[in-house]
């Protein structure tokens, strides 16, 4: 259609919402085919095309969206579903909202909102936003209202600055209201008359009780050194200056300072006055008063406490600040490593499933060609190569699937010293430290596992083959501060450590340790990899982990994982031994040729009957138009409309239910969240054979 070629001025903006507005299939909207649209429906789109601000088009009662790049980009994890997609499908939790939003500006109404506080679901959890949202009315063919277009701009992070800046004010106006009482608190302690010519001091019965003078001590002979005595040694001396300055001057007196209690503490004075001299110039008289300023003086110093104590919060924040940006800008560049490395190993594993499948073939094809099976065996280990290098590089990418349950660390490590021990050499001597009730953990067992033998080897080699390496288990809690820069929230964290005695590492290849393909090791002693692997499972599961060490000290590898309070996973049952296939029909559905064939293959030579589709849009009209399967085994990510997880959910609704086998070379987030699979979901990594793609069918049949 022209408003959407290349070669049509309106996109000389660019961007891939066009692309995909182009490719997408509308017919199974109220809008038609993309050639048939209005002439307002076209100018609608051309505009939010071309709009730097997010912007979406709801077309029709159902609200059928539209939406440029900006709004793919606000609408996160949803991009590319919410293309084509109703609007209280494609954001249920605000549908109630949306559907008032359609009704208004259907009947020819606008709306406009600034900040409106929504609840939207964010990775799966609940979270308050904040947004500016403008909507208006689009014209259809016939002129009436067809459509609402919307602008939406997300201010959450604003409105959350604004509150916090409106607290702090709050709270330095209380601040400063209660100082300035103090300061304007003074109540009268007394009033003194000084004769300097007879060296006579007299006052009334306030002073004479403030400076502790005896009862029957007459007020009008005051013993001066009494008065002396009362005043705090530190603060002696400076009133003495300012009297004799008064004395010498004529400038007016005023000194701040303690006096002496009968209950022995002290109390901050203000004592104020003037000396009175005669026509000579002669000093005569020296009359003051005594003002309490103790509060005063408290409300000081606790704002000069307060002060001193914001110049080090905001120094402690600047600092964490950077510290902070450090480890994003340390965090974005594995992310964006991960990404390119989790792509190329979900190819890498298809091409190496079409090999494997291939190379099984072709061994029992040539089961008595000595030569052949040769060969092949050794073809087959260099798949397995490849295949444990991809699981390395989607361990990184934090891609690989994972199976979490509820663990005691002591669990774990009771059944991994063993290991362990034969793994690192009789040289190193392993020490285990828990405390008496550690707190459960939420992760894959296995995956924990290769992460700590993972550090101890590291450990071990660092200290030359020879020493002790120390695992340490902590229940602590963490706070906001602990907490800032990591990618986790304040909470309670079980912390496991692996520390040795080595050799250490410098800041700068402290800095690189969780890349990719980095290592400090010789040729051939190790891929760079077991690190990449050990951060993107902490990760994966929710934690943090960091590396300090300090060269000739050693180091020390903390991993973070947050407190389960679920009841411990029993261990499960050892299975029953698997039986060949029995004739049952599997459906599989796969888009690359070569896996299709090779898997088909291989599942009729173990005894089962086969039907083929090459995505899920071909498999799902197979099954409603009667085919009758026992099992469907579904790649994950396929091109087409309906998603393998939309196949699995209609074949879980079956009455009975179809069992569902996925296979693929990761999960992505279609069939898992955080790519944890939930107990219900099967998944047969690529890349397989056929003992483990008979197995894996055998058990998923089985249950």
């Amino acid at each position: 259609m022209e408003f959407l070629s290349h070669n049509h001025g309106c996109l000389g903006w660019g961007g891939e919402m066009a692309g995909r507005i182009r490719a997408f299939d509308w017919r199974q909207t109220e809008l038609g085919v993309i050639e048939h649209w209005s002439a307002s429906l076209r100018n609608a789109v051309q505009m939010l095309l071309a709009s730097p601000l997010p912007m979406v088009m709801l077309w029709g009662r159902q609200g059928f969206m539209i939406y440029n790049d900006a709004y793919a980009e606000f609408a996160g994890g949803r991009h590319p579903y919410l293309l084509g997609c109703p609007v209280e499908l494609g954001w249920p939790e605000v549908a109630d909202f949306n559907r008032h939003v359609l009704d208004v500006c259907l009947a020819g109404g606008t709306l406009s909102y600034r900040s409106k506080e929504l609840v939207l679901l964010r990775d799966g959890k609940p979270e308050d936003v904040w947004m500016d949202l403008y909507y208006s009315p689009v014209p259809g063919e016939d002129q009436a209202p067809a459509g609402v277009l919307a602008v939406v701009v997300e201010t959450t992070e604003h409105v959350l600055t604004e509150r916090a800046r409106q607290e702090a004010e709050r709270s330095y106006r209380a601040v400063n209201e209660r100082i300035q009482l103090a300061l304007s608190a003074g109540p009268l302690l007394g009033s003194f008359v000084w004769d300097i010519q007879a060296d006579r001091l007299s006052g009334d019965e306030r002073f004479a009780r403030s400076f502790n003078y005896p009862p029957d001590c007459p007020l009008d002979a005051l013993p001066i050194e009494i008065a002396r005595q009362s005043i705090h040694p530190d603060d002696l001396e400076e009133v003495n200056q300012r009297v004799e300055l008064t004395v010498r001057t004529g400038i007016p007196y005023s000194a701040e300072y303690r006096i002496r209690r009968l209950s022995g503490d002290y109390l901050w004075v203000l004592a104020s006055g003037r000396c009175e001299f005669d026509e000579l110039g002669t000093p005569l008289r020296f009359p003051g008063v005594l003002i309490d300023i103790n509060e005063r003086k408290t409300a000081e110093a606790s704002l000069l406490k307060f002060t001193r104590d914001l110049e080090r919060r905001v120094a402690d924040e600047v600092q964490a600040r950077l510290n902070a940006e450090e480890q994003l800008r340390q965090s974005q560049k594995l992310e964006s490593i991960g990404g390119l490395t989790g792509g190329v190993a979900h190819d890498f594993n298809n091409l190496l499933q079409v090999i494997a499948g291939n190379l099984h073939l072709l061994a029992r094809h040539e089961a008595d060609n000595v030569n052949v099976q040769r060969r092949v065996g050794a073809c087959i280990e260099a798949v397995e190569r490849g295949a444990k290098l991809s699981t390395q590089l989607l361990a990184f990418a934090r891609r690989q699937p994972l199976s979490p349950a509820v663990y005691n660390p002591r669990r774990i490590y009771d059944g991994l010293v063993e290991l362990l021990q034969r793994a690192l050499g009789e040289t190193i001597l392993i020490e285990v430290t828990l405390p008496e009730t550690p707190w459960c953990i939420h992760v894959d067992r296995n995956q924990l596992e290769n992460a700590l033998l993972n550090l101890a080897i590291n450990a071990r080699d660092a200290m030359g083959g020879e020493g002790t390496i120390r695992m340490v288990g902590e229940n602590i809690v963490l706070d906001e501060a602990s907490c800032a820069g990591k990618g986790i929230a304040p909470g309670e964290y079980v912390r496991l450590s692996v520390i040795d005695r080595g050799a250490g590492m410098p800041p700068d290849i402290l800095n690189q340790v969780f890349e990719p393909f980095f290592t400090t090791k010789t040729e051939g002693q190790g891929t760079g990899l077991g690190l990449s692997m050990v951060f993107g499972f902490v990760k994966q599961s929710g934690g943090h982990i960091e590396i300090a060490s300090d060269l000739g000290k050693g180091t020390r590898a903390h991993m973070y994982f947050p407190r389960s309070c679920q009841p411990e996973t029993d261990e499960q049952r050892p299975r029953e031994p698997l039986q060949a296939g029995e004739q049952e029909t599997i459906l599989v559905v796969e888009d690359n040729d070569e896996v299709r064939s090779a898997s088909v293959e291989l599942l009729e030579q173990s005894g089962y009957r086969t039907l083929t589709a090459a995505n899920a849009d071909v498999a799902m009209k197979l099954l409603l138009d009667g085919a009758s399967v026992d099992l469907i085994f579904s790649d994950v990510v396929m091109p087409g409309l309906i998603k393998s997880s939309d196949l699995a959910a209609w074949a879980k609704m079956q009455v009975p239910p179809v069992p569902v086998l996925f296979t693929s070379g990761h999960t992505r987030d279609i069939i898992s969240q955080n790519h944890q699979l939930s107990p219900d979901t099967h998944l047969l990594s690529k890349p397989y054979g056929p003992e483990a793609l008979t197995a894996m069918v055998r058990s998923v049949l089985g249950q």
